[in-house]
């Protein structure tokens, strides 16, 4: 029996630490603490064991066949998989492929092993609404490639109720931070849209969720054209809007001026420094208290236009609340991951390096299960 090696019990792990463990697998928890590990696993019945995490013992204990799952730093994920090539076993991640993750598929091909990425929230989630709805719209009567087509893909973790920061934190702010120095490319007005810094390009953003209509702030993030043949917008299709983004309450941007100021100033190691300093600052006052509910949101939109009408309008929507158990962001990061190992201990991914599924009907499913699990989501028609 294949045994799964979790590495890292952060805040968003436990959930799907603990469903794998009910489901029937023998798991390890590997942790630089082991009172963290312990505690992802205390009170569940299964074949589970916590362990003190070291690159060296754990590589001695994985073996061939077995999955780890890295919720470590983003630096260590290439490090782990390679360590996953030499006992041929496979790799499971929440975070964007990498480069250094990219270069490693052709050996794991020749190895037979799977390296499946990009399968928590976002990216994860979010790709597998992408591929429904542009599915649905492929196999609709008004499909043309020759229609104007908008996509626009949308996530925030956000508090329940809006306080007047617009914002708090679920994990350490150094991401959200670091996240705010990125570029980001995109498309907009049928060109390509590249955005030095996010606050350059926030734009005001009206969704209609299971709970009303609601107006956030929103950005691009990242680089979003290579998902333009990842969701299936070929070369010939007349593509007018195309970005994967960030959603904020309404008066985020005004509410974050200061620190926008500031971020744009900090380079090199004093940067870096100040960085953790800020994080620090903003962990002791916006984080997520003891009981407090977070919520996320994610709407992934495609609108399709002829002749200056709509003749196609979706979008699929999630507006999703942290309960007395976990987090959203926790569920939401670590329960797809879950999904992403039992997938590859059932052999429903072939060798290689990969993002979620793309496949419509395996995306569709996992959606289904999201929502049985009590993660309230829908496809929405606007033309109805």
């Amino acid at each position: 029996m294949a045994h799964i090696h979790w590495l890292g019990a952060g805040l968003s792990s436990v959930p799907g630490i603990r469903r794998l463990i009910k489901n029937g697998h023998s798991l390890t928890v590997w942790n630089r603490t082991l009172e963290k590990a312990q505690a992802a696993v205390d009170g569940v019945d299964g074949d589970c064991g916590v362990a003190a995490f070291d690159l060296e013992v754990f590589a001695d204990k994985l073996t061939k066949g077995d999955v780890a799952i890295s919720m470590l730093p983003g630096d260590f994920h290439p490090v782990v998989a390679k360590v996953c090539l030499d006992e041929e076993a496979h790799f499971v991640s929440s975070s964007y492929i990498s480069p250094a993750m990219q270069d490693l598929n052709k050996m794991a091909e020749d190895k037979g092993v799977c390296f499946v990425n990009e399968v928590g929230l976002d990216p994860g989630i979010d790709h597998l609404m992408a591929h429904v709805v542009m599915n649905d719209y492929k196999t609709s009567e008004v499909f043309d490639p020759k229609n104007e087509h908008f996509f626009r893909s949308y996530c925030g973790g956000l508090s329940d109720v809006p306080n007047d920061f617009k914002y708090k934190f679920s994990w350490s702010p150094l991401g959200v931070l670091k996240a705010l120095r990125s570029p980001s490319k995109s498309i907009k007005d049928g060109q390509e849209y590249d955005v030095s810094r996010p606050w350059d390009a926030v734009e005001r953003y009206e969704v209609d969720l299971p709970q009303g209509h609601e107006t956030f702030e929103v950005y691009p993030n990242r680089d979003s054209l290579p998902y333009l043949a990842e969701y299936g917008f070929g070369a010939e299709m007349n593509v007018q809007q195309f970005v994967r983004g960030t959603l904020r309450y309404g008066g985020w941007s005004k509410a974050w001026s200061d620190i926008f100021k500031e971020v744009e100033t900090l380079e090199g190691p004093e940067g870096e420094a100040r960085l953790e300093e800020m994080s620090a600052d903003l962990w002791d006052k916006y984080a997520v208290e003891d009981g407090e509910a977070d919520r996320v949101v994610l709407c992934v939109d495609l609108v399709a236009t002829s002749g200056g009408r709509q003749v196609y309008n979706k979008s699929y929507v999630m507006d999703a609340y942290g309960d007395e158990a976990y987090t959203a962001m926790a569920r939401l990061v670590s329960v797809p991951v879950s999904f992403a190992v039992e997938a590859v201990l059932d052999g429903k991914f072939k060798p290689g390096v990969h993002a979620a599924p793309s496949d419509p009907k395996v995306a569709a499913d996992w959606l289904a299960e999201l929502n049985k699990r009590g993660e309230k989501m829908a496809l929405i028609n606007h033309l109805n």
